[in-house]
């Protein structure tokens, strides 16, 4: 397969005073928030790819390093969370642009967990505002904003040792493209379901009651042989297979596959030394390093990985079913 082309990578100057931990862009791609060890978070104006240099807020907060932001949908306006080794989760809005001062305040500050919080991530829009945390001290909480303007949260056990991170499966039900709704048939109400990933080497996979009003552990993937370091659950346009990628502190990236909502889930280890450019003495179905995050394109095709020895790889599933790189960028 040929390889896919990657435009020349644009330095970003931050002006943070340590580690970045995570950027992210918003859903336009307009924005850009980073995070820092210095316990800051930046919001940066992207216009044409680049930042604008007089562009640039800094959110001051967190007591300790920030590990990851996200930025909800914009349909609930700007809104950005980030999590902290302090152990609290903020989340931030932007003050309307007509305001002599411009720029953002604190809107929520979760306080339920007592230890780090390694991970944030909102669900998909159809589900309303609602925000998935990861902790080390075991447990995952759910944020929900209701329509009386309050918050609610949800916090539960998860992971034995610690939870490093949440993905929330997409809103659409796998198969609806293939089988559409009868005529005069009611909607079926989106299903809310995310998967978490832990110190205890597992994967979990837990879905909302709406009977018992709770979140309840729907399924176990195990398949690593260290920690889970991240867990994504690739987008769905309504086709039958899902599929959720993870990456490990045992050097190995996983993709889960299910075929339909009865089959169960199966494995395959992605194979780094395939790649052209791989070490000759590479082993099989191992990274040169840790592998820390893996992130789905928005269409789910492709996959990024992105591993401890400073390398972003890009993977394709052929038509063979068998998974590709079909790029890699040093950083």
């Amino acid at each position: 397969m040929p390889s896919a082309t990657t435009t020349e990578a644009v330095p970003i100057e931050t002006a943070h005073e340590d580690m970045i931990h995570d950027a992210q862009l918003d859903y336009y791609g307009k924005r850009l928030a980073t995070c820092s060890s210095d316990r800051t978070v930046k919001v940066f104006d992207v216009i044409g790819g680049e930042p604008l240099k007089s562009s640039g807020h800094t959110l001051k907060g967190h007591t300790g390093p920030v590990w990851q932001v996200a930025w909800a949908h914009p349909k609930f306006g700007h809104i950005l969370a980030s999590c902290s080794y302090d152990g609290k989760v903020l989340i931030w809005g932007e003050r309307s642009q007509g305001t002599t001062d411009g720029g953002w305040t604190r809107v929520k500050e979760h306080t339920l967990h007592t230890a780090s919080v390694n991970s944030v991530s909102w669900a998909p829009h159809e589900l309303g505002a609602m925000l998935a945390c990861a902790s080390s001290d075991g447990k995952l909480s759910v944020l929900t904003f209701k329509d009386d303007g309050q918050w609610g949260a949800d916090i539960f056990n998860g992971h034995a040792i610690g939870c490093n991170s949440v993905s929330w499966a997409p809103a659409t039900q796998p198969g609806s493209l293939i089988h559409p709704q009868q005529p005069g048939a009611q909607p079926s109400a989106p299903f809310k379901r995310f998967a978490s990933a832990g110190c205890d080497n597992l994967v979990k996979i837990w879905g909302y009651r709406e009977d018992t009003q709770s979140w309840v552990e729907e399924e176990t993937l195990d398949g690593h042989t260290d920690w889970v370091r991240d867990v994504a659950w690739a987008p769905n346009i309504g086709l039958p297979r899902s599929y959720i990628a993870t990456a490990s502190q045992d050097k190995t990236v996983l993709i889960w596959t299910k075929d339909s909502l009865t089959s169960p889930w199966v494995k395959t280890a992605l194979d780094p030394s395939t790649a052209s450019g791989a070490p000759s003495a590479a082993a099989a179905g191992k990274f040169p390093d840790v592998v820390w995050r893996v992130s789905w394109s928005l269409a789910g095709n492709i996959l990024a990985v992105s591993c401890g020895d400073g390398k972003v790889t890009l993977w394709k599933e052929n038509l063979r079913g068998i998974w590709e790189c079909v790029s890699d960028m040093s950083s």
